[in-house]
């Protein structure tokens, strides 16, 4: 497959920009699939194994994590010399055909627009990786934002952090959950659920409430049905927001054995205590939700917003789906960066996405419980139904229907977003 735009190859299936000229060629996939159907020769697993590769590559696995990953995840066994081989002949490397500097230049540029301003270097190299599909070196990255924003690297470079020893035995041990208020005056709760040991998020959702409990217990049977398990302890704060999800948690141990099956699987405490989600949030907050606190403050000190119900209903009309895309690319791009070895820690350091999935690589064993789909639904069917907001249901309503009268399109970004809130601000004359 060759880009319309320079007419380079394109070495990986999957990548949204050209590694050489930074053109959108996402198009071409539909269209490429459509006739790889009619004349490849080559059978569905090899396609998949391929895709499977390609994509562990691109999130920065190792040659042995990759290996890892294929024969655990998926029950595929590959040598390190045969994958070696499909990577070499599928074009992926690290250290050849590097994109040019003056794409990678316009792409940082692009990022720190938005809520990539409050990006490192290292976040930001794993961005173009990962997002743009681009060959660079971190060191050329870290100087490209040196000259580019000089002020905020700065400003980074001051930073000191304190510490708390954290000890666990493997994933799945303790998940931590806990609300995200700082976004609350504007209409919008966020709620997360971390792994303890490997750091990975298990949930990253956005909604108009995290303080109802059938909403909170709906993320945990979610999670656990995608993971097929749960986590030997679950820990909240004293919301009674975290109830159901307790009481749920509770009944599927019950039926274990160990020590902390049943009642003892659930821990309350404050939640400067509950750490590991806690310490998350500060790094959520300087990589991405300080952005939109300035973006809605701004709108409040122009006398655009008035904190009042209607305001805050279309805030979360317009921004809602935004705001969820930016969490989900959050968290795959949290998922799949390196955590530093830290000398205060007793957890290891990696990738979470290989902790928490090969984690006899890292001294660790899987803690959790495996779980059937028809244990969640039996439980959960017991669970209340979720509460509904007639006021806010009808305004929505009426939301829809001026943007349909109106013509705006679904905002895809940030921008957009404004536009239509703006617009249709004025035409509901709120």
């Amino acid at each position: 497959m060759y880009c319309p735009f320079c007419a380079s190859a394109v070495v990986s299936q999957g990548r949204t920009f050209c590694s050489s000229c930074g053109k959108n060629i996402s198009f071409l996939y539909s269209v490429d699939t459509t006739q790889q159907a009619t004349t490849t020769s080559e059978g569905p697993d090899t396609t998949m194994v391929e895709e499977l590769i390609a994509k562990y590559f691109t999130e920065g696995h190792s040659y042995e994590v990759i290996v890892d990953f294929l024969a655990t995840k998926h029950s595929i066994s590959l040598s390190l010399s045969s994958l070696k081989r499909r990577l070499q002949d599928a074009g992926l490397t690290r250290k050849i055909n590097y994109t040019p500097l003056s794409i990678v230049q316009a792409a940082i540029t692009d990022e720190l627009k938005g809520s990539g301003q409050l990006f490192g270097y290292r976040a930001m190299w794993q961005t173009l990786k990962q997002k743009y599909g681009f060959v660079v070196r971190r060191d050329d990255v870290m100087r490209l934002m040196a000259e580019i924003d000089p002020i905020r690297v700065e400003n980074r470079s001051k930073r000191r952090f304190v510490r708390r020893v954290y000890r666990s035995m493997g994933p799945n041990e303790v998940w931590h959950v806990d609300g995200y208020d700082k976004l609350k005056p504007f209409g919008i709760a966020i709620t997360g659920c971390i792994d303890g040991y490997s750091r990975k998020i298990m949930w990253l959702k956005c909604g108009k409430s995290n303080n109802d409990p059938t909403v909170i217990v709906q993320m945990y049977i979610q999670c656990a049905a995608e993971f097929g398990v749960i986590p030997k302890r679950l820990r909240t704060d004293c919301g009674t927001e975290n109830g159901l999800m307790a009481a749920l948690h509770c009944c599927l141990r019950s039926e274990h054995g160990d020590e902390f099956a049943g009642a003892k699987s659930h821990m309350y405490g404050t939640s400067t205590s509950n750490q590991r989600i806690e310490s998350w949030w500060s790094y959520f907050r300087k990589q991405r939700s300080q952005f939109w606190m300035d973006l809605f403050g701004d709108l409040r000190e122009r006398h655009l917003f008035n904190g009042s119900n209607l305001h805050t209903c279309l805030v979360r009309f317009c921004f809602l789906d935004v705001l969820q895309k930016e969490l989900d690319e959050y968290k795959q791009f949290w998922n799949t960066h390196t955590i530093r070895p830290v000398r205060q820690s007793q957890c290891p350091s990696g990738k979470p996405e290989a902790m928490y999935h090969v984690p006899h690589r890292f001294n660790g064993r899987n803690c959790g419980f495996p779980t059937s789909a028809e244990a969640v639904r039996r439980f959960s069917s017991q669970m209340p139904p979720a509460t509904s907001l007639d006021a806010d249901e009808d305004l929505e309503a009426r939301l829809c229907q001026l943007q349909r009268q109106s013509g705006l399109p679904t905002p895809l970004n940030w921008e957009a977003a404004i536009e239509n809130y703006l617009r249709l601000k004025n035409m509901a004359n709120l």
